[in-house]
């Protein structure tokens, strides 16, 4: 695109060159480079591939017209849709809204520039919300092409109507972002949006184990409730303002023109009555590196704690100041929630699927906090020349990795003991069991990386994930075995405790015996 350098547009195209070559590292701070040929070929067919099962699949439902003009659950489905696809976009708003004001480094160079600040906010704005819609795009798109070829020229609104729903949650994104600036400052701001983020992407699962988990007394409560509000006169019903966003990707057009002006109305509030406070959330982000003031009193060294304590603090104290570790940690403490549910109502009576579930996420967790404490390590050579004993260091950095999922998964342990104690000791030795081999094998077997690479860490060493994960899935199956044995005694039960109960052991040896030098 030729574009007068310095202008709106050649700022568009440089904000767009940045989105599609983040496709191609997909990793912060790393070097960007755009996707391959064979990357653009895969994408290219899989987006092919994907209107031909969307043909099929709307070829052969028949009455396709009458059901979606005349049935009212439909509507309700494709607006749920939406609104789900809204929890994910605000996840991906949010952290993109973190990319651009904290994470790409040239806010002083953009504010210095004689390019106005208004269009800086403006076209980043316009980025986020287009890089928000894109994979819905992508996904939703071909279902609009085959309906179009089957006589449904109103699913085109897939378009203005995805969109529209990109720039209002970007905007509530960038509104969210930049009030937490003023609130909380830029260097927290940064934590709790990536924390928010996670949360948000997840609430589905949540609400989805939320309602499986009813009684069937509340169930039933709830469908009534349910029944009367959707009815036909009910406060939800098909003329219910609530499934306006389902009528517009169908393709109704008064409804479509209110989600265009809808985001067009949030964008230019948010581009211009919001422009002076962004600029000060942009000051806030670029100064928020310097160093903090003297304290009060003068400079005071405490060496008060032992070696044991203080490489466990430090481990701590280095995980809590990243944003993007604790974003993709506390997504996996999420999935915690619904098995406290099961827990606190129904007792032991889905004791196997408790067990194996608190052995299985507690395995996980571990074994990721165990590859940033162990293979993460940013000075590894200052630790190994420290005068000081290694056993002692290695023991603390484990302990680091392992502490933090027995205090998460303490309480319903005690619970758990106290309604059934032998089935609770048991579902504490596996879960023990489990975080600590997890904790063993990235010790032995983990290749050193950078905490950069967290999520792309499966790649950089498949090796230990795989012996992850057999670990936790052998532990699972033996928290599952173990606990069923408690509530029947059988021959086949008692068999498969023995081989669940072989499985770690093997896991183990295999680990050990695969393991990397250590210093």
């Amino acid at each position: 695109m030729k574009a007068r350098p310095g202008s709106v547009g050649w700022l568009w195209w440089h904000e767009l060159r940045l989105l599609w070559f983040a496709m191609g590292s997909g990793k912060p701070g790393k070097a960007r480079r755009r996707p391959g040929l064979a990357g653009l070929a895969t994408i290219a067919v899989a987006w092919l591939a994907l209107h031909g099962v969307a043909y099929v699949a709307l070829r052969r439902l028949e009455g396709l017209a009458g059901a979606v003009e005349g049935d009212p659950r439909v509507l309700v489905a494709v607006s749920a849709l939406l609104f789900g696809c809204m929890s994910f976009m605000l996840s991906s708003a949010l952290k993109s809204c973190v990319l651009v004001l904290f994470e790409r480094g040239d806010l002083d160079l953009l504010l210095s520039s004689p390019l106005s600040s208004h269009s800086i906010f403006a076209i980043r704005l316009v980025t986020v919300a287009v890089g928000t819609a894109a994979l819905y795009l992508f996904f939703l798109t071909p279902f609009a092409h085959a309906g179009a070829l089957l006589g449904h020229a109103g699913w085109l609104a897939v378009y203005p109507v995805l969109l529209g729903m990109g720039t209002v949650v970007a905007c509530a994104a960038m509104l969210m972002t930049l009030g937490l600036v003023r609130l909380i400052g830029a260097r927290r701001t940064r934590i709790v949006a990536q924390v928010i983020g996670a949360f948000a992407g997840a609430s589905i699962f949540l609400l989805s184990q939320l309602f499986a988990h009813f009684s069937s007394s509340m169930e039933t409560r709830a469908m009534q409730a349910f029944t009367q509000a959707f009815g036909a006169n009910g406060v939800l019903g098909s003329g219910s303002p609530l499934w306006l966003p389902g009528r517009a990707l169908l393709g109704e057009p008064i409804p479509v023109l209110g989600t265009i002006l809808l985001a067009a109305a949030a964008f230019v509030f948010t581009a211009r009555c919001t422009h002076r406070f962004f600029v000060h959330g942009l000051q806030q982000a670029a100064s928020s590196g310097r160093a903090g003031r003297k304290p009060a009193g003068g400079l005071r060294f405490q060496f008060g704690h032992s070696l044991f304590t203080s490489v466990l603090l430090k481990e701590w104290r280095l995980i809590v100041r990243d944003p993007h570790l604790i974003s993709q940690v506390a997504l996996q403490l999420v999935y915690l929630l619904p098995l406290f549910f099961i827990i606190f109502r129904r007792g032991d009576f889905q004791m196997p699927a408790i067990a194996a579930g608190l052995t299985l996420l507690c395995s996980s967790i571990t074994a990721s906090l165990a590859w940033i404490v162990v293979s993460a390590e940013d000075a590894p050579d200052l630790l190994r020349l420290a005068p000081a004993p290694v056993s002692t260091i290695r023991l603390a950095k484990l302990a680091s990795a392992v502490l933090p999922s027995l205090a998460i998964v303490a309480l319903p342990l005690v619970w758990l003991v106290q309604r059934t104690p032998g089935a609770g000791l048991l579902v504490a030795f596996t879960v023990i069991g489990a975080v600590s081999s997890a904790a063993l094998i990235v010790h032995w077997c983990g290749r050193p990386g950078s905490r950069s690479d967290y999520l792309a860490r499966g790649k950089s060493d498949f090796l230990t994930s795989i012996l992850e994960m057999c670990n936790s899935l052998s532990w699972g199956s033996l928290a599952w075995s173990l606990a069923s044995l408690t509530g029947e005694r059988s021959d086949r039960i008692i068999v498969a405790v023995s081989f669940s109960a072989l499985a770690p052991l093997v896991t183990l040896v295999l680990s050990w015996c695969l393991r990397r030098p250590q210093a």
